[in-house]
């Protein structure tokens, strides 16, 4: 078996989605919810990163404006009382007074540096720890803290460490060394510890907002999994219901609203079961009726269709007034014949008696002897019978009596009422579907009565004179013909324009039914020819 591209999972994906109830409410829920929790925790993490950031910086605020003070304190307290200080052990003093007032691991990384553009008797040493890297304090930090008012500032910066890059904080203030001058204390101060809490609550929320995404997909599982399952039962119920096992029933347990949906539903099934019973019951006995009844008149038809034939073909020897009866006799007889025979069949399609006798057959020769049979009753109506066959796959396996019979019908229709204009036959086909079309350019339709125009003993005007059938049924089982071989009859119509019936009939009996090969009204080659004679009639 040959491996699944990715437009085949796509499309088995969108099938289960459009399918599954339960897969996109846990879907929907699980997206919403991450969603969700993933806004929150973000929240929670910039809250908790501010707050420990803000309390580490305030921390060394403290403790840098301490130090500064207790430098400035060193310096002051170091000048004798000629004036005169000793830089040096000044200097060397204060440093150790900043190196123990940090608080950071490992001591405190400083650095005293000497305020540029000043003029003093003395200068004294600048000095930093050896492995502070004074790059870290930046042209901005220095200019605010020379300027300063005796505050101290910071900013944040990173430190290079042998392993890694840590977050760090920068803190400087400004002393005055009697005779050098102004100098800038600077005290950086790495925060390893603050981002390491950050990074352990941080892993906290991803860990605790997975367990809950987790959590409340398997609990919108089996909650819709539970809610579910018995619209699911309900359904297949309703399938099999709707299939004709009318026996079939939800299961009732419990009191809730479940139960109470299972118990209206078996009450509606009972109801539709006796019902439908009742109908077929009805129907059965409707066609028994029709049946038996068109049987037994069979007898005594016969016998007055033999009297009446013999009293027809004497009618020469009779008075007017007789032979004229004679001729109605005869005529109404062989209505009443056919109408007799077609209720018959109709019996036969309600009783699902009727079957398909198929065998291939070539729809082009079919159509061709059905408009030679047709021919003389065409030809007194003044009708042209024109075939268009633009040829391809016309060979077919249908029941050629009951094709017959449709074409019969529906030439028959559009001869009487084509106002002695052509009519024209369209057969055409395709792979998978045939196709028979009827066209003729008379009367035409309203859409009141196209929507009729199927119904049984229906016709679209009792009144008007017609040459062929007159029962009122050949459409109702040109119909069943073809739902029998699971095709479909259509009808176009216009007022002035004519009507138009196309027949599509699946290649082989069973087969699905496509489209259409022929469109509806199809395209007429003859169609200007058509209008002209139409025009020039109408003159």
């Amino acid at each position: 078996m040959p491996p699944l591209d990715w437009r085949d999972w796509l499309s088995r994906a969108r099938r289960l989605w459009r399918s599954s109830l339960q897969l996109r409410t846990v879907a929907i829920t699980v997206a919403l919810s991450t969603v969700a929790v993933t806004i929150i925790s973000g929240y929670m993490s910039i809250s908790i990163a501010t707050n420990l950031y803000e309390a580490r910086k305030q921390q060394v605020l403290a403790e840098a404006r301490q130090a500064t003070a207790t430098a400035q304190q060193v310096f002051d307290s170091s000048v004798t009382q000629t004036g005169t200080i000793d830089l040096e052990t000044a200097n060397s003093t204060a440093q150790t007074t900043i190196r123990s007032a940090g608080s950071n691991p490992g001591g405190t990384q400083y650095a005293i540096l000497r305020t540029e553009g000043q003029q003093s008797p003395q200068i004294m040493q600048q000095t930093s720890t050896r492995e502070l890297d004074l790059s870290v304090i930046s042209p901005e930090l220095r200019a605010q803290v020379a300027e300063g008012d005796g505050s101290v500032y910071a900013q944040a910066v990173t430190i290079d460490t042998e392993t890694a890059v840590d977050p760090g904080i920068v803190v400087g203030g400004a002393i005055e060394v009697p005779t050098a001058g102004q100098y800038e204390v600077y005290l950086v101060y790495n925060v390893r510890d603050v981002q390491q809490t950050l990074d352990f609550v941080q892993q906290t929320l991803v860990i605790g907002s997975l367990l809950l995404v987790l959590t409340i997909a398997l609990v919108t599982f089996f909650v819709v999994r539970l809610a579910i399952e018995p619209v699911r039962v309900a359904a297949a119920t309703a399938e099999k219901l709707a299939a004709g096992q009318l026996e079939e029933r939800i299961p009732e347990r419990g009191e809730d609203v479940i139960a109470t949906l299972a118990r209206s539903f078996n009450r509606m099934a009972d109801s539709l079961q006796r019902q439908i019973t009742q109908l077929a019951d009805l129907s059965r006995v409707q066609q028994r009726f029709v049946s038996d009844v068109s049987h037994e008149l069979r007898t005594p038809l016969t016998t007055i269709r033999l009297a009446g034939a013999v009293l027809y073909d004497q009618r020469e020897q009779f008075p007017p007034a007789t032979a004229r009866t004679a001729e109605l006799l005869h005529t109404q007889v062989e209505r009443f014949e056919v109408m007799l025979g077609d209720l018959l069949e109709m019996s036969r399609f309600d009783a699902g008696a009727a079957q398909l006798e198929t065998e291939p057959t070539n729809l082009v020769r079919l159509v061709e002897d059905s408009l030679e049979g047709i021919r003389p009753l065409a030809d007194e109506k003044g009708s042209e019978l024109r075939l268009v066959a633009p040829g391809g796959y016309f060979e077919a396996d249908v029941d050629a009596r009951r094709l017959r019979r449709i074409l019969q019908n529906l030439l028959g229709n559009a001869v009487d009422h084509g106002e002695g204009r052509p009519v024209v036959v369209h057969v055409d086909s395709d792979a998978r579907a045939v196709a028979i079309a009827v066209r003729d350019y008379g009367i035409g339709m309203s859409p009141e009565q196209l929507e009729r125009v199927f119904d049984r003993f229906w016709r679209a005007d009792p009144s008007r004179q017609r040459t062929t059938g007159g029962t009122g049924l050949g459409l109702a089982i040109a119909t069943e013909d073809a739902h029998l071989h699971g095709g479909v009859i259509d009808v176009w119509s216009a007022e002035g324009e004519g009507t138009c019936f196309r027949l599509t009939l699946p290649r082989r009996p069973g087969e699905p039914l496509g489209t259409s090969p022929i469109e509806l009204p199809p395209a007429d080659p003859f169609d200007a020819a058509l209008a002209t004679e139409q025009g020039s009639h109408d003159d």
